[in-house]
């Protein structure tokens, strides 16, 4: 096994150097291609979960209306569970045939899952086949986005110029919630258009079309993205199978790491952004409609966040910024959402003070945990325990913390987004600063603290 290979990542001359112009405008393209993925993938993943109630009637046979929305949203946890092993196989493909060809052919396989979606017979039409394609599908489409965010956050990292590697990581992820916003536009466009009936009797279609159109865009702008030249230099020396095992036995810190900081990271984020104003209407202090269509603002506040704490992450280090984040949500959690059961606070302004509390550990994350990793395993490395996080803690959550509501423990669920908080906040010493100089651009002062 070559050095280059057994490192913890490379030294190339984009990592040493100033950056040039060329090398600013190789990276914003690579940001773009990056970036439309995780709107894609977002978009998706929301707009199944918002549309299940207007199609879990025609798709899955029954006259039970409770019993079919049930099932719809088996589909949607079907896309949960599978997302670590897409991770695994998605990334695979990634570490092995190259960045550009991973985020290609994810998002070839996304695009393709919406539009058969949109094409699929009611159960009336094709009986229990109807349902078993539709949670097929969505199977497919979890192993896909399984592989996506890791898959662009190591692209990201290996085009980005280092001067502003974690502005980019935060503009990245800024897809994610563009995705999501978007999604919820489009559902009001329908249901203003066509009513409610409308998107029930067929309109949600539209949506799924929606989304494939904006796979293709996101497919065009890939397909014209170039290949990381950090990936290139090591392509010449790709691991057989049992180095690429000793790779990941070699850094189970950092994969330990990439868990832990997640856990908390993925539990805050879907508290803030999906959660929270279910948790104010069972407070009493606004009703969960009024909350959800007041989120786009602190949405929007959240991207101008994550793009303020990425540059400070360039400028202070990535790790000392992540500490200081999940530091602050830890121990203000608890106390925002007090305040807003005792209508001490509005609820605009906790969750816009919330949403910034977030911006450090989602925003500096895509890529913290890729430069972690050498780049012959670092799709997989990351995207393993990041999916697997996100799946058990993150998924979860909002079942969680509605099981605790209906139990008479409501209070408790600020708890335990502050205790998860501080779980990543201990996850960070898992990781080491710079040892010598030998160290690669992986380990570099931007990531971690600096031994001093």
């Amino acid at each position: 096994m070559t050095p280059a290979v057994a490192s913890g990542g490379t030294q190339t001359g984009r990592g040493s150097t100033p950056s040039t112009g060329e090398d600013v405008r190789k990276g914003r393209r690579a940001l773009l291609a990056a970036t439309v993925g995780g709107v894609v993938e977002s978009f998706d993943w929301t707009l199944y979960a918002v549309l299940a109630p207007f199609f879990a009637a025609q798709v899955f046979p029954g006259d039970d209306p409770v019993t079919q929305l049930l099932g719809a949203y088996l589909g949607f946890a079907v896309g949960f569970v599978v997302r670590p092993l897409g991770s695994y196989l998605m990334g695979r493909i990634a570490d092995a045939r190259g960045r550009r060809f991973g985020l290609t052919l994810s998002m070839a396989v996304i695009s393709a899952a919406s539009v058969l979606i949109a094409l699929l017979p009611t159960a009336a039409t094709i009986g229990a086949a109807a349902p078993v394609l539709l949670v097929g599908l969505r199977l497919v489409q979890g192993l896909s986005m399984g592989g996506e965010n890791p898959s662009a956050a190591a692209y990201v990292t290996e085009t980005a110029p280092r001067s502003v590697r974690f502005l980019y990581s935060a503009l990245s992820y800024s897809g994610v919630i563009i995705g999501n916003i978007l999604s919820f536009g489009v559902l009001t466009l329908l249901l203003t258009t066509l009513g409610k009936d409308g998107v029930t009797g067929g309109g949600w279609r539209i949506g799924f079309l929606v989304a494939a159109v904006l796979g293709l865009l996101a497919l065009w702008i890939r397909r014209g993205a170039q290949e990381s030249e950090e990936f290139a230099e090591q392509a010449a020396h790709r691991p057989t199978g049992a180095e690429r095992r000793a790779l990941l036995r070699t850094h189970s810190r950092q994969l330990a790491a990439v868990f832990l900081i997640t856990l908390g990271a993925t539990i805050g984020y879907y508290f803030g952004t999906t959660y929270l104003p279910q948790y104010a209407a069972q407070l009493g202090v606004a009703s969960a409609a009024d909350s959800a269509a007041a989120m786009l603002l602190p949405l929007l506040a959240l991207i101008a966040a994550m793009a303020v704490v990425g540059r400070l992450a360039d400028r202070l280090g990535a790790l000392r910024t992540l500490r200081t984040g999940l530091a602050l949500l830890t121990v203000a959690t608890v106390p925002l959402m007090t305040a807003l059961a005792h209508r001490t606070l509005p609820m605009w302004l906790v969750t816009v003070v919330y949403l910034l509390l977030i911006a450090a550990p989602i925003g500096l994350a895509n890529v913290l945990f890729a430069q972690l990793f050498p780049v012959a395993v670092r799709v997989v490395a990351m995207g393993v325990p990041f999916t697997l996080a996100t799946g058990l803690f993150g998924g979860t959550f909002p079942l969680l913390a509605q099981a605790l509501g209906q139990a008479g423990h409501l209070t408790l669920v600020p708890w335990w987004a502050a205790g998860a908080a501080a779980v990543s906040f201990l996850g960070t010493f898992l990781l080491r600063p710079p040892t010598g100089p030998s160290t690669s651009d992986t380990t570099s002062p931007a990531t971690c603290e600096d031994p001093a």
